[in-house]
Parts: C-alpha cells; sequence; structure tokens
C-alpha cells in the first residue's frame, strides 16, 4: 500500500508491501535516495489498535488516532500530528479543482489507474481546473484537471497505459501571457 506523510515541512513517500513472512517497507523523502526496511512478521503483534514491532534491534510501540487524513501518532513517549494520505485520498486530492499534491508543473497520479482519454496535445495552453486527462481508478472513470493555468509541455502516457501511483502523466511550462 501506497502512503504519503508531511512532518515537520518534510514529504515522505512510504510504500508497504504484504510479504508472506515480512513487511517490506520502502521509505523516501522527497527528491532523495529511498531507504528498504525489512520487517519480519514474528516482530510483530498488535493490540487495541496500537502495534509493537522489533526493528533493528529495538522495540517500538506505536498507537495511532484519527480519520480522514489527519492522524495523531503516539511512540516513544511523544505525539505527533501527521497529515497521512493513502492511495485513495490521494486519488480524490488529485482530482479536486485549483491547487492539488501534484503542483502546478505536472500531473502525477494519486494511485493505479488506466489512462481512458487524453483531452489535450502538446503545446495546448490549459485555464485551472480544465480536464486534462481522464484515468479510471477503482472501477471510476475520472478527470484529472490542471492545477493553474499554463501550457502542456509533454504527455508521458497514451491512452491504454496502466500507470503506478506516483507515475508523472502530463508535464507544463508557465502559460505566457
Amino acid at each position: 500500500m501506497y502512503f504519503e506523510a508531511k512532518l515537520k515541512g518534510l514529504t515522505y513517500f512510504i510504500n508497504v508491501l504484504d510479504e508472506r513472512h515480512q513487511w517490506v517497507v520502502t521509505l523516501q523523502e522527497k527528491d532523495k535516495k529511498e531507504d528498504v526496511y525489512y520487517i519480519p512478521k514474528e516482530h510483530y503483534k498488535s493490540l487495541d489498535g496500537a502495534i509493537s514491532f522489533i526493528f533493528e534491534n529495538s522495540s517500538y510501540m506505536i498507537d495511532v488516532v484519527g480519520s480522514g487524513t489527519n492522524y495523531t501518532v503516539y511512540t516513544r513517549g511523544s505525539f505527533r500530528d501527521i497529515p497521512i494520505y493513502n492511495d485513495e485520498s490521494l486519488l480524490h486530492e488529485s482530482l479536486k479543482g485549483g491547487k492539488s499534491l501534484s503542483g502546478g508543473d505536472k500531473i502525477v497520479s494519486g494511485m493505479p489507474g488506466k489512462i481512458v482519454d487524453i483531452l489535450v496535445n502538446i503545446g495546448d495552453r490549459v485555464e485551472e481546473g480544465d480536464p486534462v486527462l481522464i484515468m479510471e481508478a477503482m472501477k471510476m472513470e475520472n478527470e484529472m484537471r490542471a492545477s493553474n493555468s499554463a501550457v502542456v509541455k509533454d504527455i508521458l502516457v497514451k491512452k491504454g497505459d496502466s500507470v503506478e501511483s506516483g507515475a508523472t502523466l502530463v508535464t507544463f511550462t508557465s502559460a505566457t501571457v
């Protein structure tokens, strides 16, 4: 499962792969090299919503309380309020009009999906909120919209492509007046 979390002004990309005997956790700070960690399932316990696990010979107890994208995480004697976005919430954020998690210079897939249609060409001028492409995700067709006025610089997908979460779909340059 894919997540994005923000803490102290930094964005972290987290991917958790559930294998038979372990979890493979990939953690990457934005624009930095990713780190991969392996947590054996035998080192993990869950009790009343909290989890306990051993990682690199240290024991951790974590309790998470929250809803939507706002979570309070308690571990090692301190609380942290952390916005956490999963695949579904990333898709919903990317579909909102106006500014999105993708930013103004590109549209990024918030979750895995299939490109159904591309509504622009390279060089087209788009205005904030204009539909750029249609992506099918979670059995729904969703319009991906421009987050501001710009010119289409590159289209990195074609109709029928399957894309992964976090894939850049379209890039933009600043709109000229």
